[in-house]
């Protein structure tokens, strides 16, 4: 999960161009068309070309190739470039094998996970590997087999070296997907730090609380908002989403997504960057403003002196003090501000309240519904 992380001010620094990798999807492929190679020309390759969705060709080295049991097994080493995935530098495997039957028939092996709740994009019993990759794998093996006049089935087992361990550090055990990780990727190609896997999971976690009953679902930013606003409403792990610093991602998916309630809690230095209208709350994408924070505390009934103290603070917490210390609720305007922001994007058909804590978890402020309707803050 994502920390709730210090917000000291930041500086303008020369940005090195970031490396995009391949999903673990791609990677998968590769690996099923090195084995159906070895199995239907005896070919044994050390790079597999493979034709991602929109087209491009790419090459992947495959590290292990070899006959095992009634198949081959072929392997690769996952390099999702820049992008921080937890499955970077991970061994993807593929145990490939003809098939009396016709079709494609997918299954996990150790590593990747299966699935055991609905509301995704597989049935409760699949194997954790997503449509578009079964597509991808489907295409290549098809391919292969015309032109070996091969005219039968593939088994085709895969898994993720490790991956039962690395799953623990995702969502995969709170959305139902048990025993390992998923097979990801839409377009085969990992984007440094667009984090769509992360996305796809915070979606997939409103589709699968939605699918369960869930009418009331709470987004935060780190493990101690997490905590709060459990503890808060004493809700079940499967209506609490882990949005990290994606909240544009819960709200914008709320316009297709019908939830009775959602509550987002987080530190007050995220809940402030979204109440200055950022949807990406990760210091890569937005700063703390502290301009903005200052014009709140004067809406909070801070003089200058204070409002001056407040352009000058290190973090938004200081800032939050110094406005404590005066005894003015500077957290308040902050979340009514973040619900206006919140509220811009999400239909009215959903309740909304923001949440904000300190560092030690405590709440500091909170704005619902019914504070947006009644107050002059409204713009």
């Amino acid at each position: 999960m994502w920390p709730e992380s210090a917000d000291a001010k930041q500086t303008a620094n020369t940005v090195t161009p970031l490396r995009s990798g391949l999903t673990t999807g791609s990677c998968a492929t590769a690996c099923a068309v090195a084995a159906a190679r070895k199995l239907l020309f005896d070919e044994s390759i050390s790079c597999a070309s493979i034709i991602l969705p929109k087209g491009k060709i790419v090459d992947l080295p495959i590290v292990y190739l070899a006959p095992a049991g009634a198949g081959v097994l072929a392997k690769t080493i996952k390099d999702a470039g820049d992008d921080p995935d937890v499955t970077h530098g991970a061994t993807v495997f593929v145990h490939l094998a003809l098939s009396a039957n016709s079709g494609m028939h997918f299954r996990a092996e150790r590593g990747v996970g299966t699935v055991t709740r609905s509301g995704l994009a597989l049935a409760v019993g699949e194997p954790a590997i997503n449509p578009v990759p079964r597509q991808m794998i489907s295409q290549h093996l098809q391919g292969i087999a015309a032109g070996a006049d091969y005219h039968g089935g593939f088994d085709i087992g895969i898994g993720i070296e490790n991956g039962e361990v690395l799953a623990l550090k995702t969502m995969n055990p709170r959305l139902g997907i048990l025993g390992g990780l998923s097979v990801l990727g839409t377009s085969g190609i990992v984007r440094p730090f667009s984090c769509s896997a992360y996305i796809a999971s915070i979606h997939q976690g409103i589709d699968v609380a939605a699918s369960n009953g869930y009418g009331h679902i709470a987004a935060s930013t780190g493990n101690q908002s997490e905590d709060f606003i459990r503890g808060h409403y004493q809700l079940d792990d499967m209506a609490l989403i882990e949005m990290g610093d994606f909240v544009g991602a819960v709200l914008k998916y709320l316009r297709r997504k019908s939830i009775a309630k959602l509550s987002i809690c987080g530190g007050f230095g995220k809940i402030s960057k979204l109440a200055a209208g950022h949807l990406d709350l990760h210091s890569r994408a937005s700063n703390i403003d502290f301009m903005q924070l200052a014009d709140w505390a004067a809406q909070a009934g801070a003089n200058d002196a204070l409002c001056s103290q407040v352009k000058n603070a290190n973090t938004s917490i200081e800032a939050l003090n110094l406005c404590d210390a005066a005894g003015l609720d500077l957290a308040a305007v902050v979340c009514n501000q973040a619900l206006i922001q919140a509220r811009r994007i999400v239909p009215h058909t959903t309740e909304l309240e923001v949440w904000a804590i300190n560092r030690r978890g405590e709440v500091v402020g909170h704005a619902g519904d019914f504070v947006a309707k009644n107050t002059a803050l409204v713009q």
